[in-house]
């Protein structure tokens, strides 16, 4: 783990990803200010190539180290979006890559990986069983792993989506981010309150996953003995110190949702604003309703859009 991103490493980080990915649109759709009451700004991290934000990360950390990692493999644990943000980079310089996940990890983005030319190993119960597998292996091999909540570049990359909507909505009253491990939520809190500390940053957990929940209220990095969510992006046991440290400086407070109150919120972005999110990028939504945001200004990422025709279909079938 090395030291805290700034903002300058935000900045530096959008110059290195510059070349490989594009601005996300930031829409404002008039039904779903209508249906909150509300000035609502959605942050389109859905359409990155792989369906999620954490792309930024991965190229920033592989374009940083560039020649260190020349012969060695990346190796990651991941429930899916940062083992395809992995894949993703490892594509892009010409580099190998393996990817552990949770034996039922969500299939859409399993293959995407594949698609992607990494080495998928499916193993364990959950993400934290796949990250321990993947640890292991790296002990045993020198290759570079790549944490998914311990990296100081991933969390500057993915701070980038952050301040590509503040400059664009720098007076937002309020920005709402998903919290699985909280690399997304760390460089959010960054960027928003390095640039307009009046803003109010809140993360929101899955009920059934509240480790960094926990851990913000204790100052204690906090575990789970199991998860209960089928939010594949917020399912994880364990709270890591570098997040955590950064969430407590930087976050206002956390709110925990249900998982059907992200079911409702996928729905209502889809007739809302055509937006297709898997859970996890309906979470911020969920936590606006919960809240409740009437007359305010709000940034609402949607973190990632890899939800499979099994959770659409499941997600009509419950309204």
């Amino acid at each position: 783990m090395g030291p805290e991103p700034s903002l300058a490493d935000v900045y530096l980080a959008r110059r290195r990803i510059a070349p490989y990915l594009r601005p996300t649109p930031l829409i404002r759709p008039a039904a779903l200010g209508r249906d909150l009451e509300a000035d609502v700004a959605l942050k389109l991290e859905n359409l990155q190539p792989i369906g999620a934000f954490k792309v930024r990360g991965g190229i920033n950390l592989v374009a940083a180290e560039g020649a260190a990692l020349a012969g060695r493999r990346l190796l990651a644990a991941s429930t899916g979006n940062h083992g395809q943000s992995i894949a993703y980079a490892a594509r892009q310089f010409g580099l190998r890559a393996a990817i552990y996940a949770p034996a039922d990890a969500n299939a859409l983005k399993v293959a995407s990986m594949r698609a992607l030319g990494a080495e998928v190993v499916l193993t364990g119960r959950d993400f934290d069983a796949a990250r321990e597998a993947c640890e292991a292996e790296a002990a045993a091999t020198g290759d570079r792993y790549v944490h998914s909540m311990e990296e100081p570049l991933l969390i500057a990359g993915v701070g980038t989506a952050y301040l590509e909507a503040i400059e664009e909505v720098p007076d937002a009253d309020l920005l709402i981010v998903p919290i699985g491990g909280g690399s997304g939520a760390s460089g959010a809190g960054l960027v928003a309150k390095s640039i307009n500390p009046a803003m109010r940053v809140v993360g929101v957990q899955a009920e059934g996953a509240p480790a960094v929940y926990r851990s913000f209220r204790s100052g204690r990095i906090e575990s789970t003995d199991r998860i209960d969510t089928r939010a594949e992006g917020l399912a994880t046991r364990q709270a890591f110190a570098l997040p955590v440290g950064m969430i407590r400086r930087y976050v206002d407070d956390i709110v925990l949702v249900s998982d059907a109150e992200m079911e409702d919120a996928m729905r209502l972005l889809m007739e809302t604003a055509h937006v297709v999110a898997e859970m996890a990028g309906a979470a911020p939504l969920a936590a606006a309703r919960k809240l409740g945001v009437k007359g305010q200004r709000v940034i609402l990422p949607v973190s990632g859009g890899n939800a499979t025709r099994e959770q659409l279909a499941g997600v009509w079938r419950s309204a």
